[in-house]
């Protein structure tokens, strides 16, 4: 059995999309620190690889929705978890990314 040990060693197949829950604020603006349980999950998250994308009839590839580097917004469940020591990851098929964030 293989261990991950980097996540840079995890390359998404076909149209698939490596992301990162962006962790929310656990400190308010005047400096309170709040307790996990009032800190709820957030469904932001950036985008770490991407898949090839997925095949046309054709055989010619589709183009991705997301790039690598992008703040896009999740669902708040599904996907593929995946842990690397105390890191989470989740991998979602690019028709499951609600939207890509322009900052």
């Amino acid at each position: 059995m293989s261990v991950l040990r980097n996540i840079k060693s995890l390359a998404p197949l076909l149209d698939r999309v490596l992301v990162q829950r962006i962790k929310p604020e656990a400190k308010t603006a005047s400096g309170i620190f709040l307790p996990e349980a009032a800190v709820k999950e957030q469904n932001e998250a950036q985008v770490l690889a991407v898949g090839p994308g997925l095949l046309d009839r054709d055989g010619k590839r589709l183009p991705m929705g997301v790039n690598a580097g992008d703040k896009v917004l999740i669902p708040q469940f599904g996907g593929n978890a995946i842990k690397v020591g105390d890191e989470e990851y989740t991998l979602f098929r690019d028709h499951d990314i609600l939207a890509k964030i322009k900052e």
